[in-house]
């Protein structure tokens, strides 16, 4: 055969662009962005995982919650700790840990600050939106660098499957990245990369669908018709679906109708899109074992238990479930499943609020066991709620409305009769979730709520309290401060926690012998004034009828007070104003005035219930402070509301750690308060501040 020489090279601006022999390399970069990005945040993050095998908290996230075997529940620590290595514990705790001095930490605190800025309306921090802008970035990049785009989209289409993996991986539920990662980094701290990848889905996948519907339009070639083309147009309409249904109002007004589609969708789209291409299956294997990852460590986690529902009202219902005593831990959250009334396939999110038996100082009041709340706030917490008030009221043979004389006539009103319970059993998935800090390595901590939001820093004061008292600071606890803040719309909400409260500030207030006591300070703020009568006995806490700022309840936090006298006020709240007084008679019980320096113990039954009232202070245009007091505390000089007023001061350093939880707003306006003040001078003179954030909603 004749040798004709090497053949003709075509030029490049004659060479056509086979996106098939391209694409899969752009497919490979971005994929490397990608898994370089989560790697540099598990390396970032290694620190707090070894903290977290430590403590075997990583083994609660994997194995799920468990039962003591031999029924013995240890409230006091190990029984072999004796005296000596008890007080060499506590001296360990009395030696201030002065982070001043750490300027690594210092540098890094104030870096951080930064990540914390959390922007109105897009309900994302500065940190996440850098990792948003980030990866939206990578996607457009991949989809126009060096590609005829309109001539040939289907660069687009390749890197709308490679996006697929991501979706998936920050979707699941038992995520191998939220375990690596550490504790208190779950699902619903990484579900905000899931949506704005889904996102990302969407939009390469719309470029690349519509840029091919308008070649087609162009060069009169049918849109619908081949099996190719067909596939296509049908993949890219189910992503509209998921994309359309997932937007916040409506996931928000109809979530179960969300749920379905979302689930069904995703499925039909991935189907179609096989379809489509031959490409996509080698994309659609990481997501199917990242989904099957997640269902079989769901199924070691699952357990079915018989539970107590005990309704508080209308509004508000209790869920106790017995001897769950090992495998979680204060804060965390399950996924709740109660089998009533045909409604066994919908389960629901609730925080656990109350700390492990081991250290909670709750067990005499819901047991040893895990205690989750419902607030009634849709279809499924409303049906709860009223099964079990007429169950309870049917298996007591009790009337579940009042008479109407009991309403009418107020010196006929007796004590109201026990709640009702109702026995159930219910499928509990968890824990999940979870504070990403130890709030005993800070002197100072503020734990602030909205809402239904006080069953996560319920859960967090009740910890604390219990290792720094019941268990004696076993672990080092350095906590010496506590600000407990609950802003809620009326009195009557007060009733849900009150018996936990009494009960955690009573613990607090039993360390004041110690070498090293804790103090503790509960404030409450009402934004509707309503019904002030029903204000209950808690110790050393003050009812404020005001909205209030969290900046300003820090900031007093941290402020040194200004006298060394701590029995009167030292300086005048800017909400405190001279006014008339409108005294209340108060029925409920003795409320302990507050105390500068540690909380008071109980009330003596000796106590003279009508001496006293609740005084509201207004003035035109200022807001109404509402304080329960006692005939031995002036109305003018103890009123005033400051945090720094009501807890002892130990000077510079020690840490400060915040927990805030409720509504998106509350939390934004927390995680800006502390953006602020990690930047300033007296940020760095407290030794820095850390803080844990939940958002309560859709």
């Amino acid at each position: 055969m004749a040798d004709t020489g090497t053949p003709p090279t075509i030029p490049p601006e004659f060479q056509q662009y086979d996106s098939y022999a391209e694409a899969p390399g752009w497919q490979l970069k971005f994929s490397l962005v990608w898994v370089a990005g989560v790697g540099l945040s598990i390396l970032f993050c290694l620190p707090h995982f070894i903290r977290g095998v430590r403590a075997r908290r990583v083994l609660h996230d994997v194995f799920g919650i468990r039962e003591k075997i031999d029924g013995y529940i240890n409230l006091y620590g190990s029984d072999t700790n004796d005296t000596r290595g008890r007080e060499n514990i506590r001296m360990r705790v009395v030696e201030r840990r002065d982070w001043r001095k750490d300027w690594t930490r210092n540098v890094l605190n104030r870096l951080g600050s930064l990540v914390l800025w959390t922007v109105p309306w897009v309900e994302l921090n500065f940190g996440q939106l850098l990792v948003i802008v980030g990866y939206l970035l990578t996607v457009i990049l991949c989809v126009v660098i060096r590609t005829p785009l309109t001539e040939n989209p289907n660069r687009a289409g390749f890197i709308t499957l490679a996006q697929l993996p991501v979706v998936f991986l920050f979707a699941t539920k038992n995520s191998i990245l939220s375990l690596l990662l550490g504790p208190g980094n779950g699902y619903e701290k990484l579900n905000f990369v899931h949506r704005w990848a889904g996102r990302g889905v969407f939009l390469s996948a719309l470029i690349h669908g519509s840029l091919w519907i308008n070649n087609h339009l162009t060069w009169g070639f049918p849109i619908i018709g081949q099996q190719k083309e067909t596939s296509g147009v049908a993949a890219l309409g189910l992503l509209c679906v998921i994309v359309i249904t997932s937007a916040r109002p409506v996931r928000k007004a109809f979530y179960e109708f969300f749920y379905v589609v979302h689930t069904f969708a995703y499925v039909a789209f991935y189907v179609t899109v096989c379809y489509h291409t031959i490409y996509a299956p080698p994309w659609i294997y990481p997501p199917l074992a990242f989904y099957g990852l997640d269902m079989l460590l769901r199924f070691f986690r699952y357990r079915i238990k018989d539970a107590t529902l005990t309704p508080i009202g209308n509004q508000f219902t209790l869920v106790n479930i017995p001897f769950c005593t090992d495998g979680w831990t204060a804060g965390q959250h399950v996924r709740l499943r109660v089998f009533f009334e045909g409604r066994i396939f919908e389960s629901h999110p609730l925080t656990i609020f109350t700390a492990p038996p081991s250290a909670s100082c709750l067990s005499d009041i819901y047991g040893s066991g895990i205690t989750l709340g419902a607030r009634v706030t849709g279809d499924w917490s409303r049906a709860l709620n009223t099964f079990a008030l007429n169950r309870g009221y049917l298996e007591t043979d009790a009337d579940p409305q009042p008479k109407k004389e009991q309403i009418d006539d107020k010196e006929s009103i007796e004590p109201d009769p026990p709640a009702p319970q109702t026995q159930v059993q219910v499928m509990i998935d968890g824990p999940y979730g979870g504070s990403t800090i130890d709030l005993g390595r800070y002197e100072t901590v503020l734990l602030f709520a909205g809402g239904a939001g006080v069953t996560f820093t319920l859960g967090m004061l009740d910890d604390i309290v219990g290792r720094c008292v019941r268990l004696g600071r076993a672990n080092g606890e350095r906590t010496r401060r506590i600000e407990f803040t609950w802003c809620i719309k009326s009195f009557g909400l007060l009733d849900w926690f009150a018996p936990a409260l009494v009960e955690i500030a009573r613990t607090a207030a039993s360390s004041n012998r110690s070498p090293t006591p804790l103090s503790l300070h509960i404030s409450v703020y009402v934004t509707c004034l309503c019904d002030p009568e029903a204000v209950p006995p808690i110790p050393n806490c003050d009812v404020t009828i005001m909205r209030p700022d969290v900046h300003h309840i820090l900031d007093d936090l941290l402020t040194p007070p200004t006298s060394t006298s701590p029995s009167q006020p030292i300086t005048t709240s800017p909400y405190q104003e001279k006014a008339s007084v409108s005294p209340s008679p108060i029925n409920a019980g003795t409320m302990l005035p507050s105390s500068p320096i540690a909380p008071l113990p109980p009330p003596s039954p000796e106590t003279d219930v009508d001496n006293q009232e609740i005084v509201l202070i207004s003035k035109p245009g200022h807001v109404t402070t509402a304080r329960r007091r006692t005939a031995d505390v002036d109305s003018e000089d103890g009123l005033d509301p400051h945090a720094s007023q009501k807890l002892p001061w130990l000077g510079p350093g020690g840490g400060v750690a915040v927990c805030a939880s409720g509504p998106a707003g509350l939390v934004r306006e927390a995680s800006n308060a502390v953006a602020r003040l990690r930047l300033s001078k007296r940020g760095m003179e407290m030794g820095g501040i850390d803080i844990h954030t939940e958002v309560f909603s859709l």
